[in-house]
């Protein structure tokens, strides 16, 4: 580490941003330059264990020698990006085909460039079916920031502020079977013609907060019941951090619709075949499904995850990880851990509290983000080894047990 963080050359990229740029929510004076397995390296050759995969995108860590491979065998590629949905490409096939093995059966995928625009493809998808009637989403959730799905994201309002939203209902999000609310879908959907249900199984920029089994399986059954589809929005959650493939199959469930992005490396929605818009043209976009680099790359960490034993991986470190944070709880303003596998939040007495943290964090070399109100999100690399474990939690225990 350098005697001040940022060092001067971070300094001088962060002054320009800061003047040329809007200060969106960029959290500590990191500027990435390189990395490692499961370490980051900035500008000035400060070295960061990292806890954030760079919130879920990158699942293999750094410098992985398989996506260095693929890197390297486009490098010399002039036709790296493409008009995805106007022109074939062998790298489209080749992901849509892994995707496919890891998705429920007879699930079909359309690529887009971003998580956000999974889920409004998703709601497209539903509406196509439905027809624009209001969806049902809820209380803090985040499904993303273009207008139709800000609608039916609620996890704070400084992303909802003064913009317009779609119809919806929203209900409780309940993290306990015991919750008196976990079946108020049934009777919401006998009272009311509803397009679809959408929720996360854990809830990401919301606080990582777990769904109750019962709550899900309710969703389910009232959905099906109800002739309504029902859409589990894996963007965060999915492609293995929680120890599966996706997070719904801790809950014995499959989606009509689903959105995925993020550890993917393009944004992707997969649906039920029979959901399938009839119009050809529908859905489209430019770019989707026009990186063929992102798309070789997304298809060969499918693969590498099968390969290495990820999944168990995950399971493995994440319940090392959480053993070792429930130490915390009680102490120092730290009032509860929860989380599948590798997707683990720590719950603060307050906000302020939380954000001294994780400043104190950056600075102590563990990079960590915050989620929902007063909740630190931890989401390492799913490569991250027991020596890497140990080692966060060191720095956790140390920064931790400060005032």
């Amino acid at each position: 580490m350098t005697a001040k963080i940022p060092g001067p050359n971070a300094r001088k990229i962060i002054s320009r941003m800061r003047r040329y740029a809007y200060d969106s929510t960029f959290m500590y004076p990191l500027v990435i330059a390189n990395g490692h397995d499961c370490t980051i390296e900035d500008l000035d050759g400060n070295r960061f264990l990292d806890f954030t995969s760079n919130i879920g995108a990158c699942p293999l860590g750094y410098s992985h020698p398989d996506v260095l491979e693929v890197l390297a065998e486009y490098s010399t590629s002039g036709t790296h990006k493409i008009a995805g949905q106007d022109f074939y490409s062998k790298e489209h096939a080749e992901f849509v085909v892994e995707l496919a093995s890891i998705l429920p059966r007879r699930f079909k995928v359309f690529l887009i460039n971003s998580g956000a625009e999974a889920v409004e493809n998703a709601i497209k998808i539903a509406y196509r079916r439905m027809g624009p009637l209001p969806g049902v989403s809820c209380h803090g959730a985040f499904h993303g920031r273009t207008l139709g799905a800000l609608t039916f994201t609620s996890s704070k309002p400084v992303h909802k502020y003064n913009f317009p939203e779609l119809p919806v209902i929203r209900i409780k999000f309940c993290t306990s079977d015991s919750d008196a609310e976990v079946d108020a879908v049934e009777p919401l959907l006998k009272e009311n013609k509803v397009a679809f249900i959408l929720t996360e199984t854990v809830q990401g920029e919301g606080g990582y907060n777990v769904a109750s089994k019962k709550f899900i399986g309710a969703l389910r059954r009232s959905a099906t019941k109800y002739g309504v589809p029902l859409i589990l929005d894996e963007v965060q959650s999915g492609v293995g951090h929680t120890g599966r493939w996706w997070a719904f199959e801790h809950y014995g469930v499959e989606p009509d619709i689903m959105s995925a992005a993020k550890a993917l490396q393009v944004g992707a929605t997969a649906y039920r075949r029979e959901l399938e818009p009839r119009d050809r043209s529908a859905l489209s976009s430019t770019w989707g499904g026009g990186s063929r680099i992102d798309m070789a790359v997304g298809a060969r960490t499918i693969r590498v995850i099968r390969r290495d034993r990820l999944l168990d991986n995950a399971t493995r470190m994440g319940g090392i990880l959480r053993k070792g944070l429930r130490e915390f709880v009680g102490k120092k303003g730290v009032s509860d851990v929860r989380g599948l596998g590798l997707m683990i939040g720590l719950e603060f007495e307050t906000r302020q509290r939380r954000e001294k943290k994780i400043a104190e964090l950056f600075r102590a070399g563990l990079l960590t983000l915050g989620a929902g109100q007063k909740a630190l999100r931890i989401i390492p690399p799913l490569v991250i080894t027991r020596e890497e474990v140990e080692q966060g939690l060191e720095i956790l225990s140390s920064v931790l047990s400060r005032n």
